[in-house]
């Protein structure tokens, strides 16, 4: 019976998280776009629908720098804000 441990014959594999997690913004790479959409939804009584811009905002910003999947505007619900123009629906 061999007791040896062989450490080199497996090497780790990286792998993005799963859907619906992400990892952490250690170096606070979007805290200004983290906390201008939480002074928005303060100053909004908490009304996300009124901070659809800082939000979209936000997203981009974690997808530009690696801290989420990249997904289209339009999958994450912001499609009527792409182009700078906000239609605001009741």
């Amino acid at each position: 019976m061999s007791t040896a441990m062989n450490f080199g014959t497996k090497s780790f594999q990286p792998r993005p998280p799963d859907k619906g997690s992400f990892p952490l913004d250690h170096l606070g790479e979007c805290k200004s776009f983290k906390d201008k959409f939480m002074k928005c939804l303060y100053d909004n009584h908490f009304e996300n629908a009124l901070c659809r811009n800082e939000s979209k905002e936000y997203l981009e910003c974690r997808m530009e720098r690696k801290l989420m999947l990249q997904e289209p505007l339009e999958k994450l619900g912001f499609g009527d804000l792409i182009g700078g123009k906000s239609e605001a629906k009741k």
